[in-house]
């Protein structure tokens, strides 16, 4: 195919902007080709909706909110509060109807929700300074932006309930009820750790609060939910079991996998697609042909969700629970959100996208500022009030971090535990001299 022009299709650029840039007429065949390639194949980030279908008449379409609309809040005496969404968060797709339009909630969990997500963005944004000391070694995937997410899901939900997801997973696990020196100790390696330092950022678990991590491999976490829903209703346990993962993941056949049997077995599974718009460098319109994400298990009902709306989040969760612990079976959610750093700390994040787009992404959605404009404007909760919460995070996460560095490696006989049932009498290592005789306790 030949190619029209002399400008190639920047590959990473910002995604909203045809970004080219120039090059000479006299490339090589083989660039030209590669050029050719991709102008027949690169899409606008605006594109249109995919071609209508018969299921599209199932999608019932929201109109996108507008700027500076503030949700109406109604304080009731006995100091309970009723949230109106003056603009709706959510899309449904197979769905006869789909959540209310508003949330009950209170002054204290306005103020954990605040609390909560300040500590995640404070931890993490202290662990770009130990990754940059070296203290962090390995690949570290930050959540800075999706906070609500995790916080909205964790009002909704049970304790008891299963939750996995991938690698990006540091406030998953605060969010099932873990300690910020669980995570800082993992990261470094040592023994305190929440997976006794061999795990690192991507195997964070908490087995006591049904927290299974932490996975490595991309979209693999995904049937593993959908077996711990099985085993759920196998043991009749009233539980469900839910499964995150990013919209670069969304594609893979094994999600397709997982739907397909929790469908036909009616499983009490919500499979939870985190859309922050990229998946490593690459938006999400040039990835998938359709970004319903919510309506990609075509036979499973979905829904579409403002994920940096703590509140909408906390009611499509309850919405979501309900259905799949009423026996209804499975659903698929897609949280909009975005993260505001890289895809890991390799990634500086500002090639594919710019700095005008994050920067007005934080200044019109940010999920913390959100609800830090809700506690004030509806009197819930004083500036000076969030500043002495904002305060004591800080003073909390420093001293998480000193606990952790403090804390002792693991050390060298360790390194067989909770991986054979029995200690090996002896290990040999590389070296003969180096090789270790282990005893049974």
């Amino acid at each position: 195919r030949k190619s029209t022009g002399s400008q190639r299709p920047a590959m990473l650029r910002v995604p909203s902007i045809s970004s080219v840039s120039s090059r000479s007429a006299s490339s090589s065949a083989s660039h030209l080709g590669r050029r050719s390639y991709v102008t027949a194949h690169k899409k606008d980030d605006k594109a249109a909706a995919p071609t209508k279908s018969k299921e599209d008449v199932e999608v019932k379409e929201t109109p996108a909110p507008k700027k500076n609309l503030r949700d109406k809040f109604h304080i009731k005496k006995d100091g309970s509060i009723d949230v109106e969404f003056v603009s709706d968060p959510f899309t449904t797709y197979k769905l006869e109807e789909g959540p209310a339009q508003s949330v009950s909630t209170s002054k204290d969990e306005m103020i954990k929700f605040y609390r909560d997500m300040t500590v995640m963005r404070k931890m993490e944004t202290s662990m770009v300074s130990l990754y940059q000391q070296k203290l962090i070694r390995g690949f570290l995937h930050l959540y800075n932006g999706q906070e609500a997410v995790v916080c909205g899901m964790e009002a909704a939900i049970k304790p008891t309930d299963h939750v996995i997801t991938a690698y990006r997973d540091h406030c998953h696990y605060l969010g099932r009820g873990g300690e910020v020196v669980d995570v800082f100790a993992e990261l470094m390696g040592k023994r305190i750790g929440c997976s006794k330092g061999k795990g690192g950022s991507m195997h964070l678990y908490k087995a006591d609060a049904n927290f299974h991590g932490g996975n490595g491999i991309v979209g693999a976490q995904v049937p593993v939910g959908a077996g711990l829903a099985l085993a759920a209703q196998v043991l009749k346990t009233d539980q469900i079991s839910v499964s995150f993962y990013g919209d670069g993941a969304a594609n893979q056949g094994q999600i397709f996998e997982a739907y397909n049997m929790a469908a036909l077995w009616s499983l009490p599974a919500l499979f939870v697609c985190e859309n922050n718009r990229y998946g490593m460098g690459t938006s999400a319109t040039r990835a998938a042909k359709d970004t319903r994400y919510f309506a990609k298990g075509h036979y499973i009902p979905g829904l579409k969700v403002d994920g940096m709306n703590v509140l909408a989040v906390k009611k499509a969760f309850e919405f979501a629970a309900n259905h799949a612990r009423t026996g209804k079976g499975p659903m698929v959610l897609e949280m909009e959100t975005y993260r505001y750093m890289g895809h890991s700390m390799s990634d500086p994040g500002l090639t594919y996208r710019s700095r005008d787009e994050v920067n007005a992404v934080k200044a019109e959605r940010d999920p913390i500022d959100r609800i830090k404009m809700y506690l004030v404007e509806n009197q819930i909760a004083t500036e000076n009030e969030l500043k002495e919460i904002d305060q004591k995070v800080r003073k909390d996460v420093e001293e998480a971090m000193k606990k952790a560095q403090d804390a002792e490696v693991p050390p060298y006989e360790d390194l067989y535990d909770d991986v054979y049932v029995d200690k090996p009498y002896w290990v040999r290592a590389v070296e003969l001299k180096d090789s270790v005789a282990v005893h049974p306790k």
